[in-house]
Formats: structure tokens, sequence, C-alpha cells
């Protein structure tokens, strides 16, 4: 039986995943000789029966009778929360797509569900990262780092080292985090921001040196 892939999501950032999960999918087929099904899912009823880049868009409940495995590729944090747990409470499986041309050692954790894009860097071991973590172009996490889950790191974000980032938090483009410092959960990080100071939990920082707005 073919195995099916849903890309959960149709907006611009899951029709990014398609390449490198095409990629992906090619170097399973030179090794096991069968080629997955990919499907994009979305909730609007609406999208149901069309095509996304030649790939289909079905709901949930047509992916969950194929037995798909699902990446949720929704950028805001917290709507990735819920989808995937109504994926868990379901007992649905997720799979990872890390992009053919991203750098990270072998020794890194990474949690399902999770997106590595194109040029991506990790640099080595030591870094903790939870599930369905989104690393966008360019992003960059350094050694010893602990990053939870639902976290997102928009295109060129630079997480230096010995850094711990909380569930939920976004790190926008461009930003900068010192090391040594914690992001706290679900907070955000704006475009350019130059973090030098901790960040508090569901606090929004801009600026260079960063600092809460309205501060």
């Amino acid at each position: 039986m073919t195995e099916t892939l849903a890309i959960y999501g149709t907006g611009g950032f899951a029709r990014e995943m398609l390449a490198p999960l095409k990629h992906s999918a090619s170097v399973q087929n030179q090794m096991d000789g069968e080629t997955p099904e990919i499907v994009f899912v979305d909730d609007d009823p609406t999208k149901h029966g069309a095509t996304i880049l030649g790939q289909a868009v079905v709901s949930y409940k047509e992916a969950s009778s194929r037995d798909a495995k699902f990446c949720v590729a929704v950028g805001d944090p917290s709507a990735r929360r819920r989808i995937t747990e109504q994926l868990e409470a379901d007992q649905a499986l997720f799979f990872s797509i890390f992009a053919n041309n991203l750098i990270d050692p072998y020794n890194v954790t990474v949690g399902p569900g999770s997106i590595l894009c194109d040029h991506v860097m990790i640099t080595t071991d030591g870094i903790q990262i939870g599930k369905s973590f989104h690393a966008n172009i360019y992003s960059y996490v350094a050694h010893d780092c602990d990053i939870g889950d639902y976290v997102t790191l928009a295109p060129r974000a630079s997480v230096n080292g010995n850094v711990t980032i909380g569930d939920g938090a976004y790190i926008g483009t461009n930003a900068s985090i010192k090391q040594g410092i914690t992001i706290g959960k679900g907070a955000v990080v704006g475009m350019g921001a130059v973090v030098t100071k901790s960040v508090a939990p569901g606090v929004t920082v801009v600026g260079n040196p960063a600092r809460p707005i309205g501060a």
C-alpha cells in the first residue's frame, strides 16, 4: 500500500514545503522503490477537490482514511499547537520535513512534525529541540540551546549558544538572540530585534536593543 504524506495547511509556507518533501520522497523511492503519495489538508471544505502545485487538497477525514502521516505547516504557533493536539488525540502519526541543503549534525534531537527549511544551520551537539518546530530559510541555532515545542524561527533568525526558548515562542525575521538568555513561553521577538536580555513569557519585544512594546 502506498504511503500517504499529508502537509496540513495550504498557505504560503505549506506550499513552500512541497519541494523539499518531494526531494525526500525521491530519495525514499531510490531506497525502497516506492514513492509516497503527497496531499495537502485544509479544513475549508470549499478547497477540497482542488489541486495545489499538482497535489490534491483533501479533508482531514479523507487523509485519515488513507492512514496518512502528517506534518503541520502552519506558521502561527498557537494554530499549529491546536491542530497538532487534535492529531495527537486521534493517535495520528507525524513526519518531519528536512531540506536537503540544511546543515545539521547527526546527534541533535529534533521533535516529531518539525520543519527545517533550506539553508538552516544547526551547529553541533548539545541542542534539544521540541516537536512541531519550524526553522525557516537561513535561520541558525548554535550549541547547547534548549528549544521547546511549537517554536518558530522566521527567515534568518539567529539563536546563539546556550539559549533557552519556551513553547510557542516566535522569533522574527533577522532577529538575533544573545547567548545565554531565555525567551519565555509564548514570547514574540520582532523583526530585526537584537535581544540582549531574557524575555518574559508572553511578552513582545522589538528594537535594538530589544525592549517590550510600550516600555
